[in-house]
């Protein structure tokens, strides 16, 4: 309860002043926070290997680190084996572990599921040495009860976890995910793991954090999907997902469904959003290759540094009312952002209250690169429009532009159409001047998707 309470205090602190402060994904101090025979559990009298947390699990990385969201354990690439168990995986034959403790898993099978069914103050590590998992309706790994679970891959190895078929659920828990975790959760470690999906990725009801190893996933849905918080620090991450990228979310409530990356390398490629948490996505550091619908969508967009490359179809990155916490802003301070924007209706930068530009470098190629409804300022950084250094923000409102080129609104003569109800014939060779910033009038009047001018010269309504 302590640990759900600090962070429902935080993120109403970061809701109200993300528009006139910075803040870092560390600078708040503390994080909320044995061979098994066939269908048998595996008891273990092997020693939990040492979390390095001191006194509970909200412990700080140690001076310089500017996190206190990680402990040592969760940065610890290689896992302590001092009284491990190993478990020599076979076909058919479920895992089923009880204790708190760290378990090597190596060899090859199809229809397993590990299940994770401990005491709620347990940690317990799955150690991954060479695994590989096929399953056609059941998790691979499966997290009905702990305090907090890793999963490490060992250097140079691979592993390689698939669902084949659709999801069984288990009673009323609708296992949707490869790896499927009730609690904390933590991917680490040196070595690669391949994860296909007929659904989610990787899914956790609480919290997932990453510090470390090489992700491949492919899936029809979401590749990582989070109930609570999501927080990266490294790793390397090339993901295929047909629904989101990075998904945070929470239903009940509004303060949680966080993302904070401050290092790593990825790369997504998603059918709907790269990156979307409900309540803020704030991104301190790493490289990213974003290629999606939306790109990066919160009601909270902060970044604060590294290497992000987008190209989107509908909006690059869009500040919208996911959450009721806040008004809906996105905040550049650093960083070095390109934006490659789809022709039609897209905007590079799209906010539903406040855009702020402060820092970095943004290089934006568009039609339309601003649209926001609160204020818009630019006070520091480098921002490239089209080829164009800009030392203000002239916003596009409509987005997508306003139709084709010419400023006429009809055919020759410049009448409007069969029907002009904005003011009768002679209107439509004066339109496009008038228009000013708003863009240039097509020769149907089109205003794209945000608002069709059609025949009658009435205006659609506004899609968000």
């Amino acid at each position: 309860m302590l640990k759900r309470t600090m962070y429902k205090a935080q993120a109403a602190i970061v809701a109200s002043l993300l528009s006139v402060s910075l803040i870092g994904c560390g600078a708040q101090a503390q994080e909320r926070s044995a061979t098994s025979a066939a269908n048998a559990a595996v008891q273990s009298s092997a020693s939990a290997a040492s979390d390095g947390e001191g006194s509970g699990d909200g412990g700080s990385i140690g001076e310089g680190s500017g996190d206190g969201r990680f402990t040592e354990r969760d940065l610890r690439q290689e896992a302590d084996l001092t009284g491990s168990t190993s478990i020599a995986l076979a076909n058919g034959q479920d895992v089923s572990i009880t204790e708190e403790g760290t378990y090597v898993l190596s060899g090859t099978a199809t229809d397993v599921t590990v299940t994770v069914d401990a005491d709620s103050s347990a940690k317990v590590q799955l150690v991954l040495d060479g695994a590989s998992i096929t399953n056609a309706d059941a998790p691979a790994i499966y997290v009905k009860s702990a305090d907090k679970v890793f999963v490490t891959t060992t250097k140079g190895s691979s592993n390689v976890l698939k669902v084949t078929g659709t999801f069984a659920a288990d009673g009323e828990t609708n296992t949707d995910a490869v790896i499927f975790s009730k609690d904390d959760l933590v991917l680490n470690g040196l070595g690669t793991l391949e994860i296909s999906s007929t659904d989610n990725g990787v899914t956790s009801k609480d919290d997932l954090k990453v510090t470390g190893g090489s992700y491949v996933i492919t899936c029809v849905a979401d590749a990582l999907e989070v109930n609570d918080n999501l927080y990266a620090s490294d790793g390397t991450f090339t993901i295929n997902a047909q629904k989101d990228g990075v998904h945070a979310e929470n239903d009940e409530d509004d303060t949680l469904g966080n993302i904070c990356i401050t290092g790593g390398t990825w790369v997504i490629e998603a059918g709907d959003d790269a990156i979307q948490g409900n309540a803020s996505v704030q991104i301190d550091g790493g490289s990213f290759q974003l290629s999606a619908v939306e790109a990066i969508e919160s009601t909270q967009v902060l970044i604060n540094d590294g290497t992000i490359d987008i190209q989107a179809t509908d909006d690059g990155i869009n500040a919208t009312n996911k959450v009721s916490v806040g008004t809906p802003t996105i905040q550049i301070a650093g960083g070095s952002i390109t934006i490659t924007m789809a022709q039609g209706d897209t905007d590079a930068l799209d906010a539903n209250g406040n855009l702020y530009i402060s820092g970095g470098t943004v290089t934006i190629n568009a039609q339309s690169p601003f649209d926001y409804d609160g204020e818009g300022q630019l006070t520091g950084g480098t921002v490239i429009v089209n080829g164009e250094e800009i030392t203000e923000l002239q916003n596009s409102m409509m987005g997508g532009g306003m139709g084709g080129p010419g400023g006429g609104m009809g055919g020759p003569g410049g009448g409007m159409g069969a029907r002009d109800e904005m003011g009768g014939p002679g209107m439509g060779g004066r339109m496009g001047d008038e228009m000013g910033q708003m863009g240039e009038m097509g020769q149907t009047g089109q205003m794209g998707e945000m608002g069709q001018m059609g025949q009658t010269g009435q205006m659609a309504p506004q899609r968000f």
